[in-house]
């Protein structure tokens, strides 16, 4: 196995006991909830080490890394629960970074953000039933592929939230994608609009552009757009901005 499936498969793992962990933390309620929910603390810390150690070598910034000598680590039976809670925490904390390390050394958002953009080009259109009057049809058509494709709102995404202030106006984003630090807006461009559209991409790339690293512009063509190559040129010239042109 290569270094980049090294990574892969390490990221897979660690996106695994942080889902795990949430789960654990959250899982119990009533009078014990506290002691059920960090009893699992040393395992957790033990994984992550686990996975930390065969993360290092492979890491450009391993140093960040912290690792624990976890023969000492109490049992359940041992610890208080504010005792499992400070383990937990650091269990929770270092997993969280170590994904993130991971996926910077293997481009994943960027390799995430190139797969979404495939995916809405190449399936957007037969979402879409009829000719589409108003954006929320498109937005409504996009959000169905995604729940098709297995992503859960809240989570991997989430809809008309994530409000950015500038200047005294505030703008709401169709769709953020929070891991991907990614938010996607939708246009639908009638042979009337095309000019108003560009001016609003525009705008909306200044307003964004504050909050999000990365924005994608899914503009719905009904037939307005003669020269797409131009169009995109013209608004991808700011480092993290993507057009995809939609034809209906």
């Amino acid at each position: 196995m290569d270094r980049k499936e090294q990574l892969k498969q390490l990221l897979s793992n660690a996106n695994a006991l942080l889902e795990t962990m949430r789960f654990s933390a959250s899982s119990s309620t009533g009078e014990h909830a506290n002691t059920a929910n960090f009893a699992g603390a040393s395992t957790f810390l033990r994984k992550y080490d686990a996975l930390a150690r065969q993360a290092k070598p492979l890491l450009a910034e391993s140093s960040m890394l912290d690792l624990y000598d976890t023969s000492k680590l109490k049992s359940a039976m041992n610890q208080t629960w504010i005792q499992a809670k400070e383990v937990f925490d650091i269990a929770l904390a270092n997993t969280a970074l170590l994904k993130s390390l991971l996926e910077g050394a293997i481009g994943y958002v960027e390799d995430e953000t190139h797969k979404l953009t495939d995916f809405l080009q190449a399936n957007l259109r037969r979402a879409i039933h009829g000719v589409p009057e108003k954006e929320v049809e498109v937005q409504n058509g996009i959000e169905t592929l995604l729940v098709g494709r297995g992503m859960v709102k809240g989570i991997d995404y989430d809809r008309e939230t994530g409000r950015v202030k500038t200047s005294g106006k505030e703008s709401v984003p169709d769709f953020i994608f929070p891991r991907l630090n990614l938010c996607l807006e939708v246009k639908l461009s009638k042979p009337a609009n095309i000019k108003a559209i560009v001016d609003e991409v525009n705008a909306d790339i200044r307003a964004y552009g504050k909050i999000y690293e990365r924005q994608l512009f899914v503009i719905y063509d009904l037939g307005a757009i003669r020269d797409e190559v131009e169009l995109k040129r013209d608004l991808e010239n700011v480092v993290g901005v993507s057009v995809l042109v939609v034809k209906h």
